[in-house]
Formats: C-alpha cells, sequence, structure tokens
C-alpha cells in the first residue's frame, strides 16, 4: 500500500513536490516541519493504529504542537476488523497538532486487488496535485 501512495506523489503529472519517505521508527519531528502536507499509514492492530505509528505521534506531539497548524494530511489503513479504531484514534491524536485532514481516509478491508492499489496510488497524488496547485 505504501508504494502505491508513494507513486502516486511522485507520479510525473505532478511537478515541483518534493517527497521525503519514512517509516514511522525513522520519522521525527523534523520532517514533520518539513513537509507542507504528509500522508500517514497504518496496519490496524487489535482495533488500534499500529504500535510504531503511536510511538512516532507520541515523539513528534510535543516538538510540533503549533509549529503545523493548517497543514494537510491524509491516512490510509490495511484493517483486519473493522478499521474505525486505528482512524479515530489517529484523528484524536492530529486534532491536537490543529493539522487539516483534506481526505477521508482510506481503509482497506477484507480482500486486497489492484483496484485497492489503484486506491493507493490515487491518495498520493490527490495530496501531492493538491500541493501543486496551491488547494491545500
Amino acid at each position: 500500500m505504501a508504494e502505491a501512495v508513494i507513486r502516486g506523489a511522485t507520479s510525473t503529472s505532478v511537478d515541483g513536490v518534493e517527497v521525503r519517505v519514512r517509516t514511522a521508527l525513522e520519522a521525527d519531528a523534523d520532517d514533520l516541519q518539513w513537509a507542507d502536507g504528509f500522508i500517514l499509514g497504518t496496519p490496524e492492530n487489535f482495533g488500534y493504529m499500529s504500535g510504531a505509528m503511536k510511538y512516532f505521534l507520541d515523539r513528534v506531539y510535543y516538538p510540533c504542537e503549533g509549529k503545523l497548524n493548517g497543514r494537510p494530511w491524509a491516512l490510509f489503513v490495511r484493517a483486519g476488523n473493522d478499521g474505525t479504531g486505528a482512524i479515530s484514534s489517529v484523528r484524536r491524536i492530529l486534532i491536537g497538532l490543529a493539522v487539516r485532514e483534506v481526505q477521508e481516509p482510506l481503509l482497506i478491508r477484507g480482500e486486497f486487488d489492484d483496484a485497492r492499489l489503484a486506491d493507493c496510488e490515487e491518495l498520493g497524488l490527490t495530496m501531492a496535485a493538491g500541493l501543486e496547485a496551491g488547494v491545500f
């Protein structure tokens, strides 16, 4: 899923958008402060975001508090259950950073096929195109 989102974000149809890719364990507050917008991805584990995503958000929350106001963000989730717990837990934390959700979360449950990969690419492309056009 992440590779498809990256493919969309780095599409040749979008110019002037630099993409930085980090895992949740690699990323830090400087990465978020550098970004004009960001996309997060997580599996749903036990009805919640992954432990790595929670650890990332714990590490960046206070260093980024008051510094990301209004930045656009989007989310993709691969769910084993219904995915709502992972989505709501990420949203709850990001509300405190005053960032702006610009797309509905891409939630993939059940069977995974090429159509779902196309949805992932579209998520990345939409964020990149929105940043390029100044819409976000």
